[in-house]
């Protein structure tokens, strides 16, 4: 079983920066495919971005590819996701995502999923 925790959020202006991260306890990260998805109010999720078990690859969603960067430390159990140029419509709830099995494209499919934390950009 993997707890995740995200933290990191806030409210910042359009053109700033946050950066989230995904604290994970129970078992070890580095088996674990993981990634970020979001949600603002009245939509469904959407996939952010995911991070392969080494840290190797990434993969980010179109809105995002650019302006956002993935990241993770196994030895600190954490993934990030560094937030840049953020935008109004980047408004919404942060989720970490965690599966041992899934690939990077798959990730919605997660076993394991944080709480979320809240992203508000105003303009």
């Amino acid at each position: 079983q993997v707890q995740l925790a995200e933290s990191g959020g806030g409210l910042v202006q359009a053109g700033g920066s946050l950066r989230l991260s995904c604290a994970a306890s129970g078992r070890t990260l580095s088996s674990y495919t993981m990634g970020w998805f979001r949600q603002a109010p009245g939509k469904e999720r959407d996939f952010v971005a995911s991070i392969s078990r080494s840290g190797g690859v990434t993969y980010y969603g179109n809105t995002v590819r650019g302006r956002f960067t993935i990241s993770r430390d196994n030895a600190k159990n954490t993934v990030y996701l560094q937030m840049n140029s953020l935008k109004p419509e980047d408004t919404a709830v942060y989720y970490c995502a965690a599966d041992p099995k899934v690939s990077l494209v798959e990730l919605i499919r997660a076993d394991y999923w944080g709480q979320g934390t809240q992203v508000t950009v105003s303009s």
